[in-house]
């Protein structure tokens, strides 16, 4: 199982801006994170591989075949989960199930199955035979993941999936993402670093259109070694360490002092330092801010 992706680009302005420049990644199963700010490049990304967008240079490849080529095979091992909460308010859920199995072309039997099957996995089995519009927007965003997972992919791609979920269906969630991954190639955009700290099998950064960084989350750790730093100092402290430009993660109230989360080399000569273990958070801020 292997999806290729060589030299992908895509621009807009007549080849002025960017979204996406010469992008290269192969794929095996497992989870992928896709981290970057709003505008990286991560949306253009998602729709290049599910050929909502076609590449000005590049292509994608399904097991060493052309995707272009293979037209509605390749689409048959895609699965996708938009963020955007487009939906048909006058359907049930369950309506909307059966009509998306419809599009993916699934049997009749088979569709009942796997919708009665993915109604109960994304908690929404007894709610299937409500509205749409009566759904919250944790309820739909289930919603979209249980179609996008109808025709069983092989290759499931995600867009925010826990957005809008409170912190039980994201854990659950994340669970689920992790259970059906062997066997698939799972790639889950996504700025909520949990869920993909301890399911991902590689992460990468995408920063205006390009890769900038990827590896597994250990490497990606180690790589801060020695780099983050919790340093306590006094307001006036804080005001004269701001103005060194040091890249502050985050700021708290400890005691009497501020505890300022900082990314530095070298050890900060302002206030107390203490090194700090790097979190996956502190190598988001890191390569976002390089």
């Amino acid at each position: 199982m292997e999806l290729t992706l060589s030299h992908l680009s895509k621009s807009y302005d007549g080849g002025k801006t960017f979204a996406l420049n010469d992008f290269s990644k192969v794929f095996h199963s497992g989870v992928y994170g896709l981290l970057g700010a709003n505008g990286a490049g991560k949306s253009t990304l998602m729709n290049l591989m599910t050929q909502n967008l076609n590449p000005d240079k590049g292509d994608i490849r399904w097991n060493g075949k052309k995707a272009k080529a293979m037209g509605r095979d390749y689409r048959t091992v895609l699965g996708y989960m938009p963020q955007q909460q487009n939906l048909y308010d006058d359907f049930t859920g369950e309506e909307f199930l059966w009509y998306m199995a419809a599009l993916k072309g699934l049997k009749k039997k088979q569709a009942g199955e796997r919708i009665n099957s993915l109604l109960k996995t994304v908690n929404l089995k007894e709610a299937g035979f409500k509205k749409i519009h009566a759904y919250s927007g944790g309820m739909k965003q289930r919603l979209l993941i249980a179609q996008a997972l109808l025709n069983d992919p092989a290759i499931l791609i995600m867009d925010e999936p826990t957005a809008g979920l409170d912190p039980r269906e994201r854990i659950r969630i994340r669970n689920f993402i992790s259970e059906i991954a062997t066997g698939k190639i799972v790639i889950l955009a996504t700025h909520v670093i949990s869920d993909i700290e301890f399911i991902a099998r590689e992460i990468l950064f995408v920063r205006k259109g390009k890769l900038i960084q990827q590896g597994e989350p250990k490497q990606l750790l180690k790589n801060l070694d020695g780099m983050v730093w919790n340093v306590y100092m006094n307001e006036k402290e804080l005001l004269q360490y701001e103005k060194e430009h040091i890249p502050i993660v985050s700021l708290a109230y400890a005691g009497e002092k501020i505890c300022a989360r900082v990314l530095n080399a070298d050890r900060p000569g302002w206030g107390t330092a203490e090194e700090a273990q790097p979190t996956l958070e502190d190598v988001y801020f890191y390569y976002e801010s390089i």
